[in-house]
């Protein structure tokens, strides 16, 4: 693994096409996001995920070729090539089930398509949401769910964490982040980089912003989206309408934490110093660590990606 002073942190035999832009970075400030407070309804939070979920499904006409969700997909198997089939891929974050369903959905129709062995993948968080993964694990052979809490810090190596999943045998752990790294403040995040290193075998990090104006524009565009888009998707969901348009709780809250988890949203480097922080420097030379970014929305909704793993 290299470093280069003054620059990204780069792995040599990186492809051309995964290098990011270079691009002036905001501040990183740790603030809060309403949806993670305790005082916010449970209600709300239902639906501002429902939102954020959407986010990750949908292709907007026009401006979004590819569903973000997709764009993860062919993401993972164009870093990791051949060995996209050698791990089982466990949600950290899973939240009510998020992007991930959609995730696994997608990539094991490519490898399906490509005649590759299929891969599986696993649903957890420190908050289990069975009744929301049990629902989408009845939809696909190789979706998963851990039902006890998960502490992404303190997570059990595999042959323990996974010991009531059925996966195959032998697999290695790459733990899955989907716009959830930045919710971690410095000390947790680096509690878990160090976590992952004693008992995984890699980790993939998603987020659909960065911290730089131009995810700021992109987070301006997300109430008028959200209002444009609900009626193709919640015209069943009155109470999603009513806090979309007649209170529109759900646009706002979107919003508003949409630009709180851009300007924490760290860059490789920062990641890559939270990892030498914790990890040995003998150790952190048996892993690669590269990163790169998608377009998700035209002009400037850009998709980061960094995805880390024990170089065998």
């Amino acid at each position: 693994m290299s470093v280069k002073k003054g620059s990204d942190v780069v792995d040599h035999q990186m492809p051309s096409n995964h290098g990011q832009r270079v691009l002036f970075n905001l501040p990183r400030l740790h603030l809060f996001e309403v949806n993670d407070q305790p005082w916010w309804p449970n209600l709300l939070r239902e639906k501002v995920q429902d939102a954020l979920t959407l986010a990750w499904v949908n292709k907007f006409p026009i401006l979004q070729p590819t569903a973000p969700c997709d764009l993860a997909a062919r993401t993972l198997p164009s870093v990791l090539k051949a060995r996209i089939s050698k791990y089982v891929y466990v949600d950290f974050a899973s939240g009510a089930g998020g992007p991930t369903p959609f995730i696994e959905k997608h990539l094991n129709s490519q490898l399906r398509e490509e005649g590759k062995e299929e891969v599986d993948f696993v649903l957890s968080d420190i908050s289990p949401h069975i009744q929301a993964w049990e629902n989408a694990s009845k939809k696909s052979d190789h979706l998963h769910y851990i039902p006890k809490s998960v502490d992404a810090s303190a997570a059990a190596p595999a042959q323990e964490l996974l010991r009531d999943v059925p996966y195959t045998a032998g697999k290695g752990v790459m733990r899955l982040f989907s716009l959830a790294f930045h919710h971690f403040d410095d000390d947790l995040a680096a509690k878990i980089l160090k976590n992952t290193v004693e008992t995984s075998d890699g980790f993939c990090i998603f987020e659909l912003q960065q911290r730089n104006y131009s995810s700021l524009l992109t987070v301006f565009c997300l109430w008028p989206m959200i209002m444009l888009m609900a009626p193709f998707h919640y015209l069943h969901d009155p109470i999603f309408l009513f806090f979309t348009y007649l209170v529109p709780l759900v646009p706002g809250n979107v919003q508003f934490d949409g630009l709180m988890s851009m300007l924490r949203t760290r860059t490789p480097n920062e990641v890559y110093a939270l990892l030498q922080s914790q990890v040995p420097e003998e150790e952190l030379s048996k892993w690669k660590f590269l990163h790169g970014e998608e377009l998700h929305t035209w002009p400037f909704g850009w998709m980061s990606w960094i995805i880390c793993y024990k170089d065998d």
